[in-house]
């Protein structure tokens, strides 16, 4: 199965900005993970966007394991 290559914007669904398209460009490179361009022309912007493969994004944007391996549920040390 082919990984979809995807914007941010068509991820999130609104535009990302410069600050976290930056981010997601530099884990992608520290990851070593494929990325490319694609020219886009629309009313509020031409020009091109970088894509990414939707798993590196699923990855990148899942909320932060709260898991610590104990089912009890009790966060107590002792």
């Amino acid at each position: 199965m082919v990984d979809p290559m995807m914007s941010l914007y068509e991820y999130l669904g609104k535009a990302a900005g410069g600050h976290l398209g930056k981010e997601v460009y530099i884990r992608a490179i520290q990851n070593g993970v494929k990325w490319d361009k694609r020219k886009i022309s629309n009313p509020k912007y031409t020009g091109d966007v970088m894509i990414y493969p939707k798993s590196f994004l699923d990855g990148y944007f899942a909320p932060p394991s709260t898991d610590s391996g104990d089912e009890s549920g009790d966060d107590l040390p002792f």
